[in-house]
């Protein structure tokens, strides 16, 4: 975990670097009007396409008024992924010009975070392809730094089995009731409702001492498991996420009271 510590403590530092030479005010007039963090962009020189911060991410999402592409691979989109957008890997310009055609289309662009390309080279693919710059904005913060101001991300059908099937140190959280919890559940699954999550800190259920683990939680919908996962999330989980689809798609995976070899990853 400790790239993506040093990741997320460099950008914010940078970040804060950039805030307090760009307010350019006096002490008191800064503890005022300087941005906060979640105001904050890169503001990387040479860029042809403007950020967004974090804040205005928000803002267009709760809105649905431009679209939010996801360009990196279907796999990475499926593991986690900012809820709302919309995956088109950078390879398939020609599909985003598709379906939003037009010197007028608005288009938001995101990646793996300040250190991604994919976010830049589509955009510049984009105006190459005759697109206004000022209609392509970047978050360019991306997944690590969403994630690492509390939000929670999106898992997929098909993440979630990558996750089940290769990553052996996750843990995965049923957010349904007990009696749920108890008829059928997923192997080494814990239970954690909504209003637990700092009891579960405590008590065992999620790995106290790291808090980079990977967490998926599930539910009978993913409104149930998002609400937990966000609960999660501010209780400094960075790696956590819900799953988007419901209890009928693990059974149908047939994925739900499984045995397989070896023993559950201990939550400590």
């Amino acid at each position: 975990m400790k790239p993506f510590n040093n990741l997320v403590k460099r950008t914010l530092a940078v970040m804060g670097v950039m805030l307090v030479a760009a307010a350019g005010f006096d002490a008191p007039a800064r503890a005022q009007s300087t941005p906060t963090i979640f105001q904050a962009t890169l503001q990387e020189a040479g860029q042809l396409t403007a950020e967004i911060s974090t804040e205005d991410l928000e803002g267009i999402l709760a809105r649905g008024d431009t679209p939010v592409l996801d360009v990196r691979s279907p796999l990475e989109y499926a593991i986690a992924h900012i809820p709302g957008a919309i995956n088109i890997p950078e390879q398939e310009v020609a599909r985003i010009m598709q379906l939003y055609f037009g010197l007028n289309a608005k288009i938001v662009l995101t990646c793996n975070g300040p250190f991604c390309g994919k976010s830049k080279r589509t955009s510049e693919q984009l105006i190459l392809a005759g697109y206004p710059s000022a209609n392509i904005t970047r978050y360019q913060l991306g997944i690590p730094v969403w994630r690492a101001l509390g939000n929670t991300v999106q898992t997929d059908l098909a993440g979630f089995l990558h996750i089940l099937r290769h990553d052996h140190t996750a843990v995965f959280v049923d957010a349904r009731t007990p009696q749920e919890f108890a008829s059928a559940t997923l192997r080494c699954a814990v239970n954690i409702q909504a209003g637990e999550a700092t009891a579960a800190n405590d008590d065992g259920r999620l790995p106290k001492w790291d808090k980079g683990a990977r967490v998926v939680v599930f539910a009978n919908g993913p409104a149930a498991a998002k609400q937990v996962a966000s609960e999660i999330a501010k209780k400094a989980y960075w790696n956590s996420s819900y799953f988007g689809g419901s209890l009928l798609d693990l059974r149908r995976a047939e994925v739900l009271d499984i045995e397989s070899e070896g023993p559950c990853p201990g939550p400590n």
